[in-house]
């Protein structure tokens, strides 16, 4: 079984490209290489540089390839639709000219991914994790929400050939079980599949094993991360919005939270997966200074219970 890890800008706070905080990217380049990384996510849009020729030179300085391209964005709305489609054009332009990933995989499309998360509803990001309190998008929403994502995993699967995935994610319009239930039976495998994340997963209320198991076979690509369930426990109390959360520590290195990996290990070998897993953990871009210890915390951990 072949199962590559990479990782993602996020773990060194790269979110928003307009944090004025964010490191070099540079930095986050030569530190996922010392960290032991041959993969990394592209993280938002203009972070890395956006010329083709000079990512490509870049990654091949610190021989690394892009898995991903990640739409972190309100996919809701139609008056952001027309930023949503030009960025879908230029994420997936740049995967299919720069150096990208291994494509070895299993029954799961093999990499490049364009990862899809709806994420702009400011009340959903203020309740993030809370499943009673948090609002619902009406049915007019959310079809056009399942609108909006075919239109561009269409774009991204036969103008590219980059494979669309899903992401359900904390503070966003899909990311309790009821949401990923609804989104599997409106939008067919051959459509997009999923990317699901084992820490986000533990914020909405599920458990990660269980959901893993469950959508298994609509599962291309995996993000793992950790969860402080001290820190999770006081975000959800004194309802932190998402990123709060984060700045608080939310997020820890792999094999120190309240995640099982030797059993998620245990299910994927069962499952025979092989393809990508990218870890990730979400921090303000002012803490960065830990990062290369935790990224390469996180994937010795991995290596240790047999990843």
């Amino acid at each position: 079984m072949t199962i590559h890890i990479a990782n993602a800008p996020c773990s060194w706070g790269v979110d928003d490209p307009k944090n004025p905080f964010l490191p070099p990217w540079e930095k986050v380049l030569k530190e996922a290489a010392q960290a032991g990384y041959r993969s990394i996510e592209s993280g938002p849009w203009s972070y890395l540089p956006t010329d083709s020729k000079q990512l490509t030179a870049a990654l091949n300085q610190y021989q690394l390839s892009l898995v991903a391209g990640t739409i972190f964005d309100d996919l809701v709305s139609d008056a952001n639709f027309d930023n949503i489609v030009t960025l879908t054009h230029n994420l997936c332009r740049t995967l299919a000219e720069v150096p990208t990933a291994d494509k070895t995989c299993g029954v799961n499309a093999p990499a490049p991914y364009l990862v899809i998360i709806d994420f702009g509803n400011p009340e959903r990001a203020r309740l993030a994790g809370q499943y009673h309190q948090a609002p619902r998008l009406s049915n007019d929403d959310w079809q056009r929400m399942m609108e909006h994502i075919t239109t561009i995993s269409t774009i991204a699967q036969q103008q590219y050939g980059v494979r669309p995935v899903i992401h359900p994610h904390a503070g966003g319009c899909i990311e309790f079980a009821d949401e990923l239930e609804r989104l599997v039976t409106d939008i067919p495998h051959q459509l997009a599949g999923l990317c699901l994340d084992t820490g986000h997963l533990y914020y909405a209320g599920m458990d990660p094993l269980a959901s893993l198991d469950k959508y298994f076979s609509r599962i291309d690509y995996l993000h793992f991360k950790d969860v402080n369930q001290q820190v999770f426990e006081q975000a959800l109390k004194q309802e932190l919005d998402f990123f709060s959360a984060c700045a608080a520590g939310v997020m820890c290195p792999l094999g120190t939270g309240a995640i099982d990996y030797p059993a998620v290990y245990d299910l994927l070998i069962a499952r025979a997966y092989q393809g990508w897993i990218t870890i990730e953990q979400e921090r303000d871009p002012r803490n960065v200074e830990t990062s290369l210890r935790d990224v390469t915390a996180s994937l010795n951990y991995l290596h240790s219970v047999g990843f």
